[in-house]
């Protein structure tokens, strides 16, 4: 440390015959003394008290220390600090930011799944309709198909009734000539019973 009066060094392996007091401070139930000494060049009176959380020992009056390797744990532990805080800062802004484009992408993609429920529906619907429609054409067009074939097949009957009758009364059976020649006994001529020639006259009756 080095003295406030004249600026004198005292080094830190100096030995002085100091007083010792209690301070009535405590650091996790460990007591904090303070010391009293004097410069070995003006004699001025110097306080210092021990100091448990840093194992090492604080100037309190007429002295400064040069060198505190607290104070730069302590700075750098600030800087720690605020450049946790800064990168938490940051990540908040950027969990924000990546909260908000969550945000936005279920929207967007909650729209898109509306619009293909939308589509779906009236494709759906559209379907059913065809699908309606195709079975009544298509049962409209059997019911013609059937009627037509009862139609061509009552012609068909009364064709063929009409061609029967009239092969009936346009051709007649023939019998059909044996082609085997018979011969037949002629028969014998029975003499004419001439008188005349026999001498005997007929009397004609009245």
């Amino acid at each position: 440390m080095r003295c406030n009066s004249c600026g004198e060094y005292i080094y830190k392996g100096k030995k002085f015959n100091a007083r010792k007091e209690h301070s009535g401070e405590a650091y996790m139930s460990i007591s904090i003394f303070r010391f009293y000494i004097r410069c070995t060049r003006c004699s001025a009176e110097i306080t210092f008290k021990t100091d448990p959380k840093n194992a090492d020992y604080t100037a309190e009056r007429g002295a400064s220390r040069n060198f505190e390797p607290w104070r730069e744990q302590q700075k750098e532990e600030e800087e720690d600090k605020l450049a946790r805080l800064a990168e938490e800062e940051e990540n908040a802004m950027t969990k924000l930011e990546n909260k908000t484009t969550n945000t936005k992408r279920e929207m967007e993609i909650m729209d898109a799944l509306d619009d293909i429920r939308t589509r779906n529906a009236r494709n759906e619907r559209i379907g059913v309709e065809g699908a309606v429609r195709h079975l009544e054409s298509e049962t409209q067009r059997s019911a013609i198909e059937t009627e037509e074939d009862r139609l061509n097949r009552q012609d068909a009957e009364i064709a063929k009734t009409v061609f029967d009758k009239t092969i009936k009364t346009t051709i007649t059976p023939t019998p059909a000539k044996s082609s085997i020649a018979s011969f037949k006994k002629p028969k014998a001529k029975k003499p004419k019973q001439n008188g005349v020639a026999l001498g005997i006259v007929l009397k004609k009756t009245v």
